[in-house]
């Protein structure tokens, strides 16, 4: 079975990462098991000089797991960033549900965030008509041709994502 999978999207200061906690929790207190992927468009680092883990990927480690009895990190080493398909397949077909952050040029279903004072254009409607637009929470009445949710109403939105992903067809 293929996961089935959203893409929140946003220019940057949002609020994608506050919407997608209380989306997840509403979510998650219906049953659903969820997983979460956020693109970083820059360098990250979990793997801290000093740790252990470190200097296992310092001394030439391509893939480094830290296990402990309640959670995993997997620290993999890539010449290319992998796609959001090849992650999804990879590491989360244990859940009923994935929902990103970021991935904007992706290919998955897309909700995106708007608020008025952050920008008053879109990502996904404008210069470019991205067609895997599903809907648009936003703080602003707007004219489109996908659903507006309310982006204060974190319980709207996961009934629209329960609806059109989880038991819709993408």
């Amino acid at each position: 079975m293929i996961a089935k999978a959203v893409s929140f999207v946003a220019k940057s200061g949002t609020g994608k990462t506050t919407l997608l906690e209380k989306v997840i929790a509403e979510l998650k207190s219906r049953g659903y098991s969820i997983g979460a992927i956020k693109h970083d468009a820059h360098r990250f680092d979990i793997d801290h000089p000093g740790k252990d883990s470190h200097r296992l990927t310092a001394a030439g480690a391509d893939t480094m797991v830290i296990s402990s009895p309640e959670k995993l990190a997997l620290i993999k080493q890539h010449t290319e960033p992998p796609s959001i398909e090849m992650l999804i397949a990879t590491y989360f077909s244990d859940v009923d549900l994935i929902l990103t952050e970021g991935f904007k040029k992706g290919n998955l279903p897309k909700i995106e965030i708007h608020r008025k004072e952050r920008s008053n254009t879109l990502i996904c409607r404008g210069e470019e008509n991205d067609p895997t637009l599903l809907a648009v929470a936003s703080d602003e009445p707007l004219l489109l041709d996908v659903p507006v949710l309310d982006i204060n109403n974190a319980v709207q939105v996961a009934d629209f994502v329960e609806k059109h992903i989880i038991h819709g067809t993408h």
